[in-house]
Protein backbone atom coordinates (compact mmCIF):
# COMPACT_ATOMS: atom_id res chain seq x y z
CA UNK A 1 0.00 0.00 0.00
CA UNK A 2 1.17 3.60 -0.47
CA UNK A 3 2.83 5.23 2.51
CA UNK A 4 0.65 7.29 4.81
CA UNK A 5 0.92 11.07 4.43
CA UNK A 6 3.60 12.62 6.60
CA UNK A 7 3.33 16.06 8.10
CA UNK A 8 6.76 17.10 6.85
CA UNK A 9 6.03 16.36 3.19
CA UNK A 10 5.94 19.59 1.23
CA UNK A 11 6.55 20.57 -2.36
CA UNK A 12 7.13 23.39 -4.75
CA UNK A 13 4.00 25.03 -3.40
CA UNK A 14 5.69 25.46 -0.05
CA UNK A 15 9.45 25.39 -0.30
CA UNK A 16 11.82 28.15 0.78
CA UNK A 17 10.73 31.64 -0.25
CA UNK A 18 14.27 32.59 -1.22
CA UNK A 19 14.27 33.59 -4.87
CA UNK A 20 17.99 33.57 -5.48
CA UNK A 21 19.82 35.46 -8.22
CA UNK A 22 18.13 33.57 -11.03
CA UNK A 23 15.07 35.88 -10.97
CA UNK A 24 16.18 39.06 -12.72
CA UNK A 25 14.74 41.81 -14.88
CA UNK A 26 11.21 43.22 -14.77
CA UNK A 27 9.64 39.83 -14.14
CA UNK A 28 11.99 39.42 -11.19
CA UNK A 29 10.77 42.70 -9.71
CA UNK A 30 7.16 41.48 -9.74
CA UNK A 31 8.15 38.08 -8.37
CA UNK A 32 10.11 39.72 -5.57
CA UNK A 33 7.02 41.67 -4.56
CA UNK A 34 4.94 38.51 -4.61
CA UNK A 35 7.61 36.66 -2.67
CA UNK A 36 6.83 38.89 0.31
CA UNK A 37 3.40 37.20 0.45
CA UNK A 38 4.96 33.83 1.24
CA UNK A 39 2.56 32.12 3.69
CA UNK A 40 3.59 32.16 7.33
CA UNK A 41 2.05 28.70 7.81
CA UNK A 42 2.41 25.75 5.46
CA UNK A 43 -0.99 24.09 5.09
CA UNK A 44 -0.01 21.27 2.73
CA UNK A 45 -2.92 21.89 0.40
CA UNK A 46 -3.60 23.39 -3.00
CA UNK A 47 -6.18 25.79 -1.56
CA UNK A 48 -4.20 29.00 -2.10
CA UNK A 49 -3.70 28.37 -5.79
CA UNK A 50 -7.24 27.08 -6.29
CA UNK A 51 -8.60 30.31 -4.79
CA UNK A 52 -6.34 32.39 -7.04
CA UNK A 53 -7.31 30.44 -10.15
CA UNK A 54 -10.98 30.95 -9.31
CA UNK A 55 -10.40 34.72 -9.24
CA UNK A 56 -8.66 34.41 -12.62
CA UNK A 57 -11.62 32.57 -14.17
CA UNK A 58 -10.18 29.04 -13.89
CA UNK A 59 -7.71 29.13 -16.79
CA UNK A 60 -6.60 25.58 -15.94
CA UNK A 61 -10.00 24.38 -17.16
CA UNK A 62 -9.62 26.06 -20.55
CA UNK A 63 -6.35 24.60 -21.80
CA UNK A 64 -5.79 22.02 -24.55
CA UNK A 65 -5.33 18.35 -23.57
CA UNK A 66 -2.61 18.06 -20.91
CA UNK A 67 0.08 15.47 -20.34
CA UNK A 68 1.25 15.83 -16.73
CA UNK A 69 4.82 14.64 -16.05
CA UNK A 70 6.25 13.76 -12.62
CA UNK A 71 9.31 11.80 -11.47
CA UNK A 72 12.82 12.41 -10.15
CA UNK A 73 15.10 12.07 -13.17
CA UNK A 74 14.10 12.56 -16.79
CA UNK A 75 11.03 14.79 -16.38
CA UNK A 76 12.43 17.58 -18.51
CA UNK A 77 13.77 15.22 -21.16
CA UNK A 78 10.40 13.46 -21.40
CA UNK A 79 8.69 16.85 -21.75
CA UNK A 80 11.17 17.77 -24.50
CA UNK A 81 10.34 14.56 -26.38
CA UNK A 82 6.60 15.19 -25.99
CA UNK A 83 7.01 18.68 -27.37
CA UNK A 84 9.20 17.48 -30.24
CA UNK A 85 6.72 14.78 -31.26
CA UNK A 86 3.83 17.24 -31.18
CA UNK A 87 5.68 19.87 -33.17
CA UNK A 88 6.88 17.28 -35.69
CA UNK A 89 3.21 16.40 -36.12
CA UNK A 90 2.53 20.05 -36.96
CA UNK A 91 0.81 20.89 -33.68
CA UNK A 92 1.14 24.09 -31.66
CA UNK A 93 2.37 22.83 -28.27
CA UNK A 94 2.40 24.59 -24.89
CA UNK A 95 5.14 23.53 -22.43
CA UNK A 96 5.69 24.54 -18.79
CA UNK A 97 8.86 23.31 -17.10
CA UNK A 98 11.01 24.23 -14.09
CA UNK A 99 13.45 25.42 -13.02
CA UNK A 100 14.75 27.74 -15.67
CA UNK A 101 18.47 27.95 -16.37
CA UNK A 102 19.15 31.53 -17.43
CA UNK A 103 15.86 33.45 -17.61
CA UNK A 104 12.43 32.85 -16.10
CA UNK A 105 10.78 33.11 -19.53
CA UNK A 106 12.28 29.68 -20.38
CA UNK A 107 9.60 28.08 -18.18
CA UNK A 108 6.81 28.94 -20.62
CA UNK A 109 6.74 27.86 -24.24
CA UNK A 110 3.47 29.15 -25.69
CA UNK A 111 2.35 27.43 -28.90
CA UNK A 112 5.96 26.86 -29.89
CA UNK A 113 7.56 30.13 -28.77
CA UNK A 114 9.16 31.19 -25.50
CA UNK A 115 6.99 33.83 -23.87
CA UNK A 116 8.31 37.38 -24.20
CA UNK A 117 9.41 39.26 -21.10
CA UNK A 118 6.78 41.95 -21.70
CA UNK A 119 3.95 39.42 -21.94
CA UNK A 120 5.09 37.51 -18.87
CA UNK A 121 5.36 40.72 -16.83
CA UNK A 122 1.83 41.71 -17.90
CA UNK A 123 0.45 38.33 -16.83
CA UNK A 124 2.33 38.40 -13.51
CA UNK A 125 0.95 41.86 -12.77
CA UNK A 126 -2.55 40.66 -13.63
CA UNK A 127 -2.10 37.76 -11.20
CA UNK A 128 -0.76 40.11 -8.55
CA UNK A 129 -3.92 42.23 -8.82
CA UNK A 130 -6.19 39.19 -8.70
CA UNK A 131 -4.34 37.78 -5.68
CA UNK A 132 -4.89 41.07 -3.84
CA UNK A 133 -2.27 40.53 -1.16
CA UNK A 134 -3.32 37.02 -0.11
CA UNK A 135 -0.63 34.56 1.02
CA UNK A 136 0.90 32.86 -2.02
CA UNK A 137 4.18 31.28 -3.12
CA UNK A 138 6.23 32.22 -6.15
CA UNK A 139 5.87 28.75 -7.66
CA UNK A 140 2.10 28.99 -7.30
CA UNK A 141 2.17 32.36 -9.07
CA UNK A 142 4.35 30.99 -11.88
CA UNK A 143 2.05 27.99 -12.26
CA UNK A 144 -0.95 30.30 -12.50
CA UNK A 145 0.92 32.37 -15.09
CA UNK A 146 1.47 29.30 -17.24
CA UNK A 147 -2.20 28.35 -17.05
CA UNK A 148 -3.30 31.89 -17.96
CA UNK A 149 -0.96 31.96 -20.95
CA UNK A 150 -1.94 28.49 -22.14
CA UNK A 151 -5.66 29.24 -21.87
CA UNK A 152 -5.30 32.32 -24.08
CA UNK A 153 -3.56 30.75 -27.05
CA UNK A 154 -4.86 27.80 -29.05
CA UNK A 155 -2.75 24.62 -29.09
CA UNK A 156 -3.26 20.91 -29.60
CA UNK A 157 -1.27 19.80 -26.55
CA UNK A 158 -0.05 21.20 -23.22
CA UNK A 159 2.91 19.53 -21.52
CA UNK A 160 3.09 20.34 -17.80
CA UNK A 161 6.08 19.31 -15.68
CA UNK A 162 5.65 18.84 -11.93
CA UNK A 163 7.92 21.16 -9.97
CA UNK A 164 8.60 18.96 -6.95
CA UNK A 165 6.91 15.80 -5.74
CA UNK A 166 3.40 15.64 -7.14
CA UNK A 167 0.74 15.27 -4.47
CA UNK A 168 0.94 18.86 -3.22
CA UNK A 169 2.70 20.37 -6.21
CA UNK A 170 0.98 23.46 -7.57
CA UNK A 171 0.54 21.80 -10.97
CA UNK A 172 -1.64 19.13 -9.34
CA UNK A 173 -4.69 21.40 -9.45
CA UNK A 174 -5.17 19.90 -12.94
CA UNK A 175 -8.38 17.93 -12.53
CA UNK A 176 -8.24 15.60 -15.50
CA UNK A 177 -5.18 15.47 -17.74
CA UNK A 178 -5.32 13.40 -20.91
CA UNK A 179 -2.50 11.25 -19.51
CA UNK A 180 0.22 11.27 -16.85
CA UNK A 181 3.81 10.08 -17.02
CA UNK A 182 6.07 9.20 -14.09
CA UNK A 183 9.77 9.05 -14.91
CA UNK A 184 12.54 7.30 -12.96
CA UNK A 185 12.18 7.77 -9.20
CA UNK A 186 15.33 8.26 -7.15
CA UNK A 187 16.34 9.65 -3.78
CA UNK A 188 16.16 13.45 -3.91
CA UNK A 189 14.58 16.27 -1.90
CA UNK A 190 14.32 13.89 1.06
CA UNK A 191 13.55 16.69 3.52
CA UNK A 192 10.43 17.50 1.51
CA UNK A 193 9.34 14.16 0.05
CA UNK A 194 10.44 11.53 2.55
CA UNK A 195 13.51 9.45 3.31
CA UNK A 196 12.68 6.30 1.34
CA UNK A 197 11.89 5.42 -2.25
CA UNK A 198 8.43 4.31 -1.13
CA UNK A 199 7.68 7.67 0.47
CA UNK A 200 8.98 9.58 -2.54
CA UNK A 201 7.02 7.36 -4.92
CA UNK A 202 3.89 8.08 -2.88
CA UNK A 203 4.39 11.80 -3.46
CA UNK A 204 5.01 11.33 -7.19
CA UNK A 205 1.96 9.06 -7.47
CA UNK A 206 -0.15 11.90 -6.11
CA UNK A 207 -0.72 13.13 -9.68
CA UNK A 208 -2.77 10.02 -10.51
CA UNK A 209 -6.45 10.73 -11.17
CA UNK A 210 -9.43 8.35 -11.55
CA UNK A 211 -9.79 7.19 -15.12
CA UNK A 212 -6.61 8.93 -16.34
CA UNK A 213 -3.95 6.60 -17.83
CA UNK A 214 -0.49 6.74 -16.26
CA UNK A 215 2.66 5.50 -17.97
CA UNK A 216 5.90 4.71 -16.21
CA UNK A 217 9.27 3.29 -17.15
CA UNK A 218 11.56 1.01 -15.20
CA UNK A 219 11.44 1.63 -11.47
CA UNK A 220 13.03 0.14 -8.38
CA UNK A 221 10.72 -2.56 -6.93
CA UNK A 222 10.01 -0.45 -3.83
CA UNK A 223 8.84 2.48 -5.96
CA UNK A 224 6.91 0.34 -8.42
CA UNK A 225 4.94 -1.34 -5.63
CA UNK A 226 3.72 2.06 -4.47
CA UNK A 227 2.80 3.18 -7.99
CA UNK A 228 0.77 0.01 -8.51
CA UNK A 229 -1.01 0.42 -5.19
CA UNK A 230 -1.93 4.06 -5.72
CA UNK A 231 -3.08 3.40 -9.30
CA UNK A 232 -5.37 0.61 -8.09
CA UNK A 233 -6.71 2.78 -5.28
CA UNK A 234 -7.38 5.74 -7.59
CA UNK A 235 -8.77 3.73 -10.48
CA UNK A 236 -6.01 4.91 -12.81
CA UNK A 237 -4.76 2.54 -15.53
CA UNK A 238 -1.00 2.07 -15.00
CA UNK A 239 0.99 1.20 -18.13
CA UNK A 240 4.41 -0.21 -17.23
CA UNK A 241 7.45 -0.62 -19.44
CA UNK A 242 8.12 -4.23 -20.45
CA UNK A 243 4.57 -5.20 -19.41
CA UNK A 244 2.23 -2.87 -21.30
CA UNK A 245 4.73 -1.21 -23.62
CA UNK A 246 8.36 -1.66 -24.59
CA UNK A 247 11.15 0.29 -26.19
CA UNK A 248 14.58 -0.94 -27.21
CA UNK A 249 17.58 0.21 -29.18
CA UNK A 250 17.88 -1.51 -32.53
CA UNK A 251 20.20 -0.85 -35.49
CA UNK A 252 19.30 2.57 -36.84
CA UNK A 253 17.13 3.71 -33.96
CA UNK A 254 14.49 2.46 -31.53
CA UNK A 255 11.65 -0.01 -31.69
CA UNK A 256 8.57 0.80 -29.63
CA UNK A 257 5.68 -1.63 -29.13
CA UNK A 258 2.39 -1.68 -27.25
CA UNK A 259 -1.12 -3.03 -27.73
CA UNK A 260 -1.64 -0.69 -30.68
CA UNK A 261 1.30 -2.09 -32.63
CA UNK A 262 4.96 -1.44 -33.38
CA UNK A 263 6.70 1.85 -34.19
CA UNK A 264 10.18 2.02 -35.70
CA UNK A 265 11.71 5.27 -34.51
CA UNK A 266 14.93 7.19 -35.21
CA UNK A 267 17.59 7.46 -32.50
CA UNK A 268 16.76 10.01 -29.79
CA UNK A 269 18.49 13.35 -30.18
CA UNK A 270 19.21 13.46 -26.43
CA UNK A 271 22.38 11.61 -25.43
CA UNK A 272 22.62 8.70 -23.02
CA UNK A 273 21.09 5.25 -22.69
CA UNK A 274 18.63 6.63 -20.11
CA UNK A 275 17.08 8.75 -22.85
CA UNK A 276 15.68 5.60 -24.45
CA UNK A 277 13.37 5.27 -21.44
CA UNK A 278 12.38 8.95 -21.61
CA UNK A 279 11.65 8.81 -25.34
CA UNK A 280 9.60 5.65 -24.82
CA UNK A 281 7.67 7.30 -22.00
CA UNK A 282 6.77 10.22 -24.25
CA UNK A 283 5.49 7.89 -26.96
CA UNK A 284 3.59 5.75 -24.44
CA UNK A 285 1.98 8.82 -22.84
CA UNK A 286 0.77 10.15 -26.17
CA UNK A 287 -0.52 6.72 -27.24
CA UNK A 288 -2.38 6.38 -23.92
CA UNK A 289 -3.81 9.91 -24.12
CA UNK A 290 -6.04 9.11 -27.05
CA UNK A 291 -4.66 12.02 -29.06
CA UNK A 292 -4.38 11.13 -32.74
CA UNK A 293 -0.69 11.62 -33.52
CA UNK A 294 0.10 11.53 -37.27
CA UNK A 295 2.64 8.85 -38.19
CA UNK A 296 5.19 11.51 -39.13
CA UNK A 297 5.08 12.94 -35.62
CA UNK A 298 6.82 10.06 -33.87
CA UNK A 299 10.09 10.94 -35.57
CA UNK A 300 10.19 14.07 -33.44
CA UNK A 301 12.30 12.28 -30.83
CA UNK A 302 15.23 12.80 -33.21
CA UNK A 303 14.71 16.59 -32.91
CA UNK A 304 14.19 16.95 -29.17
CA UNK A 305 16.27 19.64 -27.46
CA UNK A 306 16.75 19.99 -23.71
CA UNK A 307 19.60 22.16 -22.39
CA UNK A 308 21.96 20.96 -19.67
CA UNK A 309 21.14 17.30 -20.23
CA UNK A 310 24.32 15.88 -21.73
CA UNK A 311 24.55 19.01 -23.84
CA UNK A 312 27.73 19.67 -25.76
CA UNK A 313 28.93 23.26 -25.46
CA UNK A 314 30.57 25.11 -28.34
CA UNK A 315 30.77 28.70 -27.09
CA UNK A 316 33.09 30.82 -24.97
CA UNK A 317 33.77 28.16 -22.32
CA UNK A 318 34.52 25.50 -24.91
CA UNK A 319 36.96 27.96 -26.46
CA UNK A 320 39.12 27.75 -23.33
CA UNK A 321 40.00 24.15 -24.21
CA UNK A 322 42.16 22.93 -27.11
CA UNK A 323 40.24 22.47 -30.34
CA UNK A 324 40.39 18.67 -30.17
CA UNK A 325 38.74 18.52 -26.72
CA UNK A 326 35.00 18.26 -25.99
CA UNK A 327 33.05 20.15 -23.33
CA UNK A 328 29.76 18.71 -22.03
CA UNK A 329 27.19 19.95 -19.53
CA UNK A 330 24.69 18.02 -17.42
CA UNK A 331 22.45 19.34 -14.64
CA UNK A 332 21.85 15.98 -12.92
CA UNK A 333 22.29 16.27 -9.15
CA UNK A 334 21.19 13.12 -7.31
CA UNK A 335 22.40 9.51 -7.05
CA UNK A 336 20.13 8.34 -9.86
CA UNK A 337 21.49 11.03 -12.15
CA UNK A 338 25.03 10.15 -11.11
CA UNK A 339 24.46 6.55 -12.17
CA UNK A 340 22.99 7.66 -15.51
CA UNK A 341 26.03 9.87 -16.09
CA UNK A 342 28.36 7.04 -15.10
CA UNK A 343 26.72 4.83 -17.74
CA UNK A 344 27.55 7.47 -20.35
CA UNK A 345 31.13 7.89 -19.10
CA UNK A 346 31.72 4.13 -19.18
CA UNK A 347 31.21 4.25 -22.97
CA UNK A 348 33.78 7.03 -23.38
CA UNK A 349 36.87 4.87 -23.16
CA UNK A 350 38.57 6.42 -26.18
CA UNK A 351 39.82 9.46 -24.26
CA UNK A 352 40.13 10.62 -20.64
CA UNK A 353 37.14 12.18 -18.90
CA UNK A 354 37.55 15.14 -16.55
CA UNK A 355 34.77 16.16 -14.15
CA UNK A 356 34.07 19.73 -13.05
CA UNK A 357 31.57 19.39 -10.20
CA UNK A 358 29.51 21.99 -8.36
CA UNK A 359 26.44 21.12 -6.29
CA UNK A 360 23.64 22.69 -4.33
CA UNK A 361 23.49 22.59 -0.55
CA UNK A 362 21.58 19.62 0.93
CA UNK A 363 22.36 17.30 -2.00
CA UNK A 364 23.86 13.82 -1.57
CA UNK A 365 27.29 14.63 -2.99
CA UNK A 366 28.88 11.27 -2.22
CA UNK A 367 25.94 9.39 -3.70
CA UNK A 368 26.10 11.49 -6.87
CA UNK A 369 29.87 11.17 -7.31
CA UNK A 370 30.43 7.53 -6.33
CA UNK A 371 29.38 5.86 -9.61
CA UNK A 372 31.29 8.39 -11.72
CA UNK A 373 34.63 8.44 -9.93
CA UNK A 374 35.94 5.16 -11.43
CA UNK A 375 35.54 6.67 -14.91
CA UNK A 376 37.16 10.05 -14.20
CA UNK A 377 40.78 10.95 -14.91
CA UNK A 378 40.43 14.05 -12.74
CA UNK A 379 37.83 15.81 -10.60
CA UNK A 380 37.70 19.53 -9.82
CA UNK A 381 35.24 21.03 -7.33
CA UNK A 382 33.77 24.44 -8.12
CA UNK A 383 31.40 27.01 -6.62
CA UNK A 384 30.52 30.02 -8.74
CA UNK A 385 29.86 33.39 -7.15
CA UNK A 386 26.37 33.63 -8.68
CA UNK A 387 25.49 29.94 -8.24
CA UNK A 388 22.39 29.88 -6.04
CA UNK A 389 22.89 27.97 -2.75
CA UNK A 390 26.23 26.58 -3.89
CA UNK A 391 27.75 23.84 -1.73
CA UNK A 392 31.20 24.80 -0.39
CA UNK A 393 34.07 23.36 -2.40
CA UNK A 394 35.47 21.70 0.71
CA UNK A 395 32.31 19.60 1.09
CA UNK A 396 32.61 18.31 -2.48
CA UNK A 397 36.27 17.43 -1.95
CA UNK A 398 35.43 15.62 1.30
CA UNK A 399 32.79 13.54 -0.49
CA UNK A 400 35.06 12.58 -3.39
CA UNK A 401 37.20 9.96 -1.65
CA UNK A 402 40.15 12.30 -1.92
CA UNK A 403 39.90 12.59 -5.70
CA UNK A 404 38.78 16.19 -6.14
CA UNK A 405 40.88 19.33 -6.03
CA UNK A 406 39.61 22.92 -5.92
CA UNK A 407 38.69 24.40 -9.30
CA UNK A 408 37.68 26.73 -7.78
CA UNK A 409 35.62 28.13 -10.69
CA UNK A 410 34.56 26.67 -14.03
CA UNK A 411 36.86 28.97 -15.96
CA UNK A 412 39.86 28.25 -13.74
CA UNK A 413 39.21 24.49 -13.93
CA UNK A 414 39.10 24.53 -17.72
CA UNK A 415 42.20 26.69 -17.95
CA UNK A 416 44.07 24.25 -15.68
CA UNK A 417 43.16 21.34 -17.93
CA UNK A 418 44.16 23.24 -21.06
CA UNK A 419 47.52 24.21 -19.57
CA UNK A 420 48.55 20.72 -18.43
CA UNK A 421 51.79 19.96 -20.32
CA UNK A 422 51.12 16.23 -20.69
CA UNK A 423 47.39 16.44 -21.46
CA UNK A 424 45.98 14.46 -24.35
CA UNK A 425 42.61 15.24 -25.96
CA UNK A 426 39.87 14.67 -23.43
CA UNK A 427 36.23 15.20 -22.59
CA UNK A 428 35.23 17.56 -19.80
CA UNK A 429 31.84 17.22 -18.10
CA UNK A 430 30.51 20.11 -16.00
CA UNK A 431 27.89 18.58 -13.70
CA UNK A 432 26.16 18.44 -10.34
CA UNK A 433 23.57 21.20 -10.35
CA UNK A 434 21.02 22.90 -12.57
CA UNK A 435 22.03 26.16 -10.91
CA UNK A 436 25.67 25.56 -11.90
CA UNK A 437 24.42 24.62 -15.37
CA UNK A 438 22.70 27.98 -15.63
CA UNK A 439 25.94 29.76 -14.76
CA UNK A 440 27.85 27.67 -17.30
CA UNK A 441 25.33 28.39 -20.04
CA UNK A 442 25.52 32.13 -19.38
CA UNK A 443 29.31 32.02 -19.48
CA UNK A 444 29.24 29.98 -22.68
CA UNK A 445 26.90 32.51 -24.34
CA UNK A 446 23.81 30.30 -24.58
CA UNK A 447 20.30 31.72 -25.00
CA UNK A 448 17.05 29.81 -25.13
CA UNK A 449 15.39 29.40 -28.55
Amino acid sequence: MPPAPVSTSVSSTSVSPVLGPEFVGRAGVVLERLNRLYPALIDLSLGRLEALLARLGHPEAHMPPVIHVAGTNGKGSTCACLRAIGEQAGWPVHVMTSPHLVDVTERFRVAGRIVSSDELVAVLEEIERANDGAPITVFEVLTAAGFVLFARYPARLAVIEVGLGGRFDATNVLARPAACAITAISMDHESFLGDSLAAIAGEKAGIMKPGVPVVTGRQAPEAMAVLRAVAAERGARLLVRDEDWSVASVPGGLRYADGEGVLDLPPPALSGAHQVDNAGLAVAALRASGLAVPAAGWGGIARAEWPARMQRLHGALAGLLPADWELWLDGGHNPGAGQALADVLSRWSDRPVHLVVGMKQTKDVAGFLAPMLPHAASVQAVAEEDQHLALPIEAIIAASSGRAIPGPTIRAALERLAAAPDARPGRVVICGSLYLAGVALRQDGWTAR
